[in-house]
């Protein structure tokens, strides 16, 4: 009998659609089984509006290379719009108001995209800070995007399509990982495409893209159109599916910093990364907590974890910056290679 021997595996692995298939069918079919009301609400509603901004955002700044602070007003107009154009429209589907929402939302991208056609890196940043501060101020200071609500704070509407309620948690938690399944596919088709390509030669050389023929203003506009598309229809799930209110608090200057940090400690030009980075976020103000409060006990009150939740992910975002500076996605990438090169196989 031949003798069994090991050796490394070889190169060849499984397809690339198989991680992707295999966490769709988690996500679909066995997370609701196993998911409380909790989980759903505190953890799962929260993380799929943040990766679907993350991944607006990613298409802007890590493929396009174009820096934004301004997030949090596109996910504004994206929520407001979307509310004004269900209550004001008579008849129009929910699905129709929240992608009209982030149309709008593409056409104020544009609008405050228009700087990026003179200005580059931090002069950006600040271009696009201004949108953060105009649109909270044109939401608080105009009654009818509020409806004339005295309080600004307005409910968000039932989630109905086609006569079937998603209004409960499980229901709200089905309708948001379908619309992020979408426009995550989306995305993806969009950085695979000649499209993608020209954002990262922008990135990469705008000069040198521009000699070979790629179109750079257009294509710069294009980038924030496509990128507040996505951030206005995540605005607009967070609104709806996650706060159940349309606020302009919930959109604040701390939410544009909040997913610019998903998108760096994920990982620029990344579709995964926006997820990863959006897991932690999430997550770990919840571990924070609880190992505060067993630690310090009631020393640890809301306050204390706010502050140290901001001390923490300031330090993991410098850590990043110098030790994996292309962030979880990376590091991910790295411990799978490492892990199936350890793995041996039997050979006859």
């Amino acid at each position: 009998m031949a003798a069994i021997t090991t050796q490394p595996v070889a190169s060849a692995s499984l397809p690339a659609w198989i991680a992707p298939l295999a966490i769709l069918i988690i996500a679909f079919a066995i997370v609701p089984l196993i998911g409380s009301s909790y989980l759903n609400e505190a953890l799962l509603l929260p993380f799929l509006a943040l990766s679907l901004a993350g991944v607006g955002l990613n298409l802007l700044t890590g493929y396009a290379g174009q820096v934004s602070l301004g997030s949090a007003a596109f996910m504004a107009v994206g929520a407001f719009a979307a509310f004004n154009f269900n209550l004001r429209l008579e008849g129009l589907p929910l699905l129709v108001s929240i992608a009209l929402a982030g149309g709008i939302a593409a056409a104020v991208g544009i609008v405050f995209g228009l700087p990026s056609l003179r200005l580059r890196g931090f002069y950006l940043a600040v271009s696009t800070l201004a949108a953060q501060f105009f649109v909270q101020w044109a939401l608080t200071k105009f009654g009818w995007f509020s409806n004339d609500n005295p309080s600004g704070v307005i409910d968000a509407p039932k989630l109905t399509i086609a006569g079937i309620d998603f209004d409960s948690s499980i229901g709200r938690y089905y309708f948001s990982l379908i619309i992020v399944t979408a426009l995550t596919l989306f995305a993806w088709r969009v950085a695979s495409s000649q499209t993608g390509r020209n954002f990262i030669a922008i990135r990469d050389n705008e000069t040198a893209a521009r000699i070979i023929g790629v179109p750079v203003l257009r294509t710069k506009l294009l980038a924030f159109a496509l990128s507040s598309f996505i951030i206005g229809v995540a605005g607009a799930l967070w609104a709806f599916a996650y706060l159940r209110t349309v606020e302009p608090a919930g959109f604040n200057l701390d939410r544009s910093f909040q997913i610019l940090f998903i998108v760096i400690i994920g990982g620029l030009a990344t579709i995964r990364g926006a997820f990863l980075g959006a897991a932690l976020m999430v997550v770990f103000p919840v571990v924070l907590s609880r190992v505060g409060s067993f630690l310090l006990g009631d020393l640890f009150d809301s306050g204390v974890l706010d502050m140290s939740q901001r001390i923490v992910i300031g330090a993991l975002i410098i850590a990043f910056l110098i030790l994996e500076p292309d962030g979880l996605a990376a590091l991910g990438r790295r411990l799978t290679r490492r892990f199936r090169r350890s793995i041996p196989e039997p050979v006859g």
